[in-house]
C-alpha cells in the first residue's frame, strides 16, 4: 500500500502532542486528538468506550498527575490498514529519579476528511521489568 510521507508525518505530530499534552497535564488538548467514536483502555485495563467517558477519567486524572521527571513518546512503527486507517505502534517512557518505566500503546487512528488524523483505538500497555520486548 502506497502510503503518502505527510500522513506519516501528520501522525507523528499527533503522537508529539500526546507528548506535549501528557507533560503540561492539558486535559483539553489531549482530548482534542479524540475520535468522537473512540475507545481507549488505559495502561491498567479501564476500558472507557466513547469522547465522553475518555474526557470524564482524562479530566479526573490528568491535571493532578504527579511524576518527577519526564515522558517521552516515539513512534516505532506505523502500518496502514487502509489509506485512512493506521496502526501505530508507540515508545512511552517515563523518567523519574527512581528510574524508568515504559508502555508500548498501540493507537488506531482515523483520518478525516479534512486530513486531520485522530485517535480512534487506543490500548496503553505498561511494560512490567524482565520482560522482553521486541
Amino acid at each position: 500500500m502506497n502510503t503518502d510521507a505527510a500522513d506519516i508525518e501528520a501522525i507523528e505530530d499527533v503522537v508529539a502532542t500526546v507528548e506535549r499534552t501528557q507533560r503540561a497535564r492539558d486535559a483539553d488538548g489531549f482530548l482534542s486528538l479524540f475520535h468522537p467514536d473512540a475507545l481507549w483502555t488505559t495502561g491498567h485495563g479501564k476500558v472507557l468506550v466513547g469522547l465522553d467517558a475518555i474526557a470524564e477519567f482524562t479530566r479526573s486524572v490528568l491535571p493532578a498527575a504527579e511524576w518527577d521527571g519526564e515522558v517521552t513518546y516515539e513512534v516505532v512503527h506505523t502500518q496502514f490498514l487502509r489509506p485512512d486507517v493506521a496502526a501505530v505502534k508507540v515508545r512511552q517512557v517515563y523518567r523519574s529519579a527512581e528510574g524508568e518505566s515504559e508502555g508500548v500503546p498501540l493507537y488506531v487512528m482515523t483520518r478525516r476528511d479534512d486530513g486531520a488524523w485522530l485517535l480512534h483505538v487506543c490500548q496503553n500497555t505498561q511494560v512490567h521489568v524482565g520482560e522482553h520486548r521486541r
